[in-house]
């Protein structure tokens, strides 16, 4: 799955919460998330507002982002075998967030 198809089927699939998403499909969108909020980071900075809060632009950014990056993790768990569910482990600093990764990273599951 190439960039461009990966945001194409993360914005498609923007309630979708069945189904899997494989590892590229997940981490090239999980990329464009990353790109898009320095974007809108830079944008906010030039129009004057703190760089330490969030702006504007990147409030829209986070804004229509949100649940397509939801459910994108939710559809890569449930590609390893997980419930969507698991994602609530990232509540726990450090721990939580270090196993959310690392499932993230595992390749799929046949079942």
């Amino acid at each position: 799955m190439s960039f461009s198809e990966a945001i194409g089927a993360g914005f498609r699939n923007y309630f979708d919460f069945q189904g899997r998403a494989t590892r590229p499909a997940y981490w090239w969108f999980a990329l464009f998330i990353f790109l898009l909020t320095i974007c809108t980071a830079l944008i906010d900075v030039s129009l004057g507002f703190d760089s330490e809060g969030i702006g504007p632009a990147g409030a829209i950014g986070l804004l229509a982002t949100f649940v397509p990056n939801l459910s994108v993790a939710v559809r890569r768990l449930h590609d390893i075998g997980r419930s969507g569910w698991w994602l609530l482990i990232g509540i726990v600093p450090i721990i939580g967030w270090i196993l959310i990764i690392y499932w993230l990273c595992q390749p799929t599951t046949s079942n």
